[in-house]
């Protein structure tokens, strides 16, 4: 009988690493080996890490110390760091953190469980130089698709060459999905939520001068509709419910397949695959929104009239400095489109104050854009200097005080509109996917302008048992700042109202 070996995952950051996650998942339970639930429990901990700003990067540090500590009085054996923190300083993470027995690449991924038995054993394997990932793919997207180059969420193998169906064990264990086309990864899930996110594309073709991502990232490649289409099938198997799509730039999937309005003609298909409920399209670039991909999103039964755009901010000046396009003025006749079309639909955004040269006046003007946009959910943050970034040189820098104060100013304002936002809401009916029920909260779902983890829930009364991936049919009676309270008037497939439940 083989040696037993288990592994845990822990994941922090974005849902593309959440699916990252369950790739290297597939692939080691393909190899053999158990995967547990808690790093105490394994011989080796594998934490994903998140290199996007300070804030993550320190909890990423404080994750793999943590796990570390489990070698003196657990199972553990071993702490490797994976992910985009590991991608993106390699050596120098593993020189500063020598607590960390392996920090392995992308270029790791394909045979993540020899590397994690190398280490296992003993072995030494050595960390990766970090490199501009841009530059190992062709500059005409076109041309990138037959690229033999590392990508997470694409399946290519150790050698960088894309993995055949063949590829994968023919008994895969039960769970696995399997590799159904030459760049779709074997992928097995890691809880039992009803929602799901599935890579749409990786890397990002877009120059933001404050943003890092695309150096260890790498440029836009995108899966094939064949691809997505055969993971969201397998998820559907899984008692998925709810899909929501991921990249880096969802507004640019299908420009290296000669089809840049390619999402328009996807969407509909996976509406239609058996058991989905929902599909939600996540990271929109305003500047890319096409009229066509409004009308989709907006007009397509079960996919949610979810818009999360990436404003980042709305004076003209700040965001020319950060390399973007559009202004307060623009922005808000988009969301005007969108909401003439589908007055009900959702829309959020993250936005940077105290960039390098932001004046009261620029700050005044962003203020006046969220005060207008109504937006369900806001984030703020502070302007630092990213390592490698165009906006790491400028010399116009806010004082960090100000900055500080500027993203409390923010923070308040935002926190006072969405919760405005909600209490408009109360007397809409909506359809709310329960996502699980406890003693504190009783039972909580998301109408569709709500996405998983970052934006608001619904809290639902009912006198009825109702399981999480179970769709319902609610009316708003109460908000409680960015979350609402509403009243089940009927569960989809049952046949019952609420009133015939009880």
């Amino acid at each position: 009988m083989p040696e037993r070996r288990t592994v845990a995952l822990v994941t922090l950051g974005c849902a593309r690493n959440e699916v990252d996650s369950e790739e290297l998942a597939g692939r080691l339970a393909a190899d053999g080996w158990e995967l547990v639930e808690e790093a105490a429990d394994a011989d080796v901990a594998v934490v994903n890490t998140c290199g996007f700003v300070e804030a993550a990067k320190k909890d990423s540090v404080d994750a793999l110390l943590e796990a570390n500590d489990l070698k003196d009085h657990g199972r553990t054996q071993a702490v490797v760091a994976v992910g985009c923190m590991a991608e993106r300083y390699g050596k120098e993470l593993a020189e500063a953190l020598p607590e960390a027995d392996g920090v392995l690449g992308f270029d790791d991924y394909g045979d993540i469980s020899g590397r994690l038995q190398t280490i296992l054993s003993g072995g030494i394997h050595a960390s990766h130089t970090p490199r501009d990932r841009r530059k190992l793919l062709p500059i005409s997207p076109a041309e990138r698709q037959d690229a033999a180059v590392a990508l997470p969420g694409h399946a290519q193998t150790d050698s960088g060459e894309p993995t055949s169906p063949a590829d994968p064990p023919e008994d895969l264990p039960e769970g696995v999905a399997p590799a159904s086309g030459p760049r779709a990864p074997l992928r097995r899930r890691l809880g039992s939520s009803p929602v799901a996110s599935v890579k749409l594309a990786s890397g990002c073709d877009r120059r933001c001068s404050f943003c890092a991502i695309p150096s260890f990232r790498g440029s836009f490649i995108s899966r094939r509709p064949s691809d997505v289409l055969g993971e969201t099938r397998w998820l559907a198997g899984e008692g998925v419910k709810e899909i929501m799509l991921v990249s880096e730039n969802n507004t640019s999937y299908g420009k290296d397949l000669g089809d840049i309005r390619l999402l328009e003609t996807l969407l509909p298909e996976l509406a239609a695959v058996d058991g989905i409920e929902r599909i939600r399209v996540s990271y929109l670039q305003p500047a890319e929104m096409r009229p066509g991909l409004i009308d989709v999103l907006t007009g397509t039964d079960k996919v949610a009239p979810y818009f999360d755009l990436s404003f980042q901010h709305s004076a003209p000046g700040v965001l020319r400095s950060m390399r973007r396009f559009g202004g307060t003025d623009s922005f808000l006749e988009l969301l005007e489109t969108i909401r003439t079309k589908a007055p009900q639909a959702g829309a959020r955004s993250n936005f940077i104050v105290g960039f390098p040269g932001e004046s009261e006046s620029d700050l005044a003007e962003l203020e006046r854009f969220i005060t207008e946009a109504r937006l369900d959910a806001i984030g703020v943050f502070g302007y630092s200097d990213e390592d490698g970034t165009e906006a790491a040189s400028y010399e116009d820098k806010v004082d960090p005080d100000v900055v500080a104060e500027r993203l409390a100013r923010v923070s308040r304002l935002a926190e006072e509109l969405t919760a405005q936002r909600a209490e408009e809401r109360i007397g809409e009916t909506l359809r709310v996917l329960v996502d699980r029920t406890d003693d504190e909260d009783g039972v909580v779902g998301r109408a569709a302008h709500q996405a998983p983890e970052t934006d608001g829930v619904t809290l639902l009364s009912t006198d009825q048992e109702l399981a999480p991936g179970r769709m319902v049919e609610a009316k708003v009676v109460a908000s409680e700042g960015v979350d609402l309270v509403a009243e089940v008037l009927s569960v989809e497939g049952t046949g019952c109202t609420e009133e015939a439940g009880r």
